[in-house]
């Protein structure tokens, strides 16, 4: 999963004539879902989102030092699902994104991850409409711009096969002496003893 955050000090996204969702102050994050992204993604990417300390500290003015919640500021949100492109020499190449009727019950499942983890989320949680030819209207600060990509061990989590033990080598004196070797070596032993008891 891959997001590109803009810190703006106002953005909108219009469909048409029709305005689907606007900030002040605030993110601006455009979402770009590939085929291999599972719930994981979503819960990482949305923690990220909203811990990013991008934004000045309400009371002490620090730079860097604040994330959206703390300064109850407004984040938007645009699928863009171009974000997945491979360039194939000058043509792009979009087999990365997930599908359009995937990707989209996965989006909405982001915007209400968002939602229920933003106060007054009916204002402060903006989005653009999925699919939609849309408008973007950013008015970026500082600039500042982002992108971050959720890790790859979310969607693996390969766990990594323990390497076989080498057997241990027996020295000469265990070789020679079946009474130093366990349980098998005991059995070393009856037999030895069976076999002078044979001779007598």
């Amino acid at each position: 999963m891959k997001a590109i955050i803009q810190k703006v000090t106002k953005a909108s996204v219009t469909v048409g004539e029709r305005c689907t969702g606007s900030i002040e102050q605030g993110m601006c994050v455009l979402l770009g879902i590939s085929r291999t992204d599972t719930d994981k993604d979503l819960e990482w990417m949305a923690n990220k989102l909203l811990k990013l300390r991008i934004f000045d500290h309400p009371e002490t003015g620090k730079p860097w030092d604040a994330d959206l919640l703390q300064c109850k500021l407004g984040i938007l949100v645009v699928s863009q699902f171009t974000l997945q492109c491979v360039l194939k020499g000058n043509k792009p190449d979009f087999h990365n994104a997930m599908k359009s009727e995937d990707s989209e019950a996965m989006y909405n499942r982001f915007v209400a991850m968002l939602r229920e983890k933003v106060p007054d989320s009916d204002t402060l949680v903006q989005e653009g409409e999925f699919g939609a030819f849309m408008q973007v209207h950013i008015q970026n600060d500082g600039p500042v711009t982002i992108p971050i990509d959720s890790p790859e061990s979310l969607a693996t989590q390969k766990v990594k096969p323990r390497k076989p033990q080498k057997p241990q080598k027996q020295n000469k004196n265990q070789e020679n002496n079946p009474v130093g070797n366990g349980e098998n070596n005991n059995e070393a032993v009856v037999e030895k003893v069976t076999e002078e008891l044979a001779q007598l």
